[in-house]
């Protein structure tokens, strides 16, 4: 059964800022197996030219999908977890997130989509600080396989 068209253009909220710390930055860049270092020294971020700890370019993976946890999940859009992989990401950056930023999401169903027999949801979350500058946008593909006739 295809998904639910009505859902497009809905948006979440994140309900609280996320609050980006050291160790979480050098946690998430050790389970990615990245050792550069102005991802776990604060020294080293500083010499390279920014404020403090820098966040690998995938880390709002993290955080961003939280807000749409209510939408996936709601009967009404139809997705069948058990038939559901993950299709693509890509992130679009105006500033590297560092270690300190308070941050929001805002996340969009931006299109559904049949494509043979699958369904393609993609969502569009909007990253910013809590006092409204853009940090980066996030694109996130997921794929009901077998969903359409």
């Amino acid at each position: 059964m295809p998904l639910n068209r009505d859902f497009v253009g809905r948006t979440y909220e994140s309900s609280a800022p996320y609050e980006v710390s050291r160790v979480k930055i050098s946690e998430f860049a050790t389970a990615i197996g990245d050792p550069n270092p102005i991802y776990h020294d604060r020294q080293a971020a500083v010499a390279a030219g920014h404020p403090d700890v820098v966040a690998p370019p995938t880390f709002p993976i993290v955080f961003s999908l939280l807000g749409t946890g209510d939408a996936l999940a709601d009967p009404d859009l139809g997705l069948n977890f058990a038939m559901v992989v993950h299709g693509e990401q890509r992130f679009e950056y105006e500033r590297p997130i560092h270690a300190g930023d308070e941050l929001v999401c805002a996340s969009t169903i931006a299109e559904i989509r049949s494509v043979g027999r699958n369904e393609f949801l993609t969502l569009r979350s909007d990253v910013s600080t809590t006092s409204g500058e853009l940090v980066c946008r996030t694109y996130n593909i997921i794929v009901e396989r077998g969903g359409a006739a």
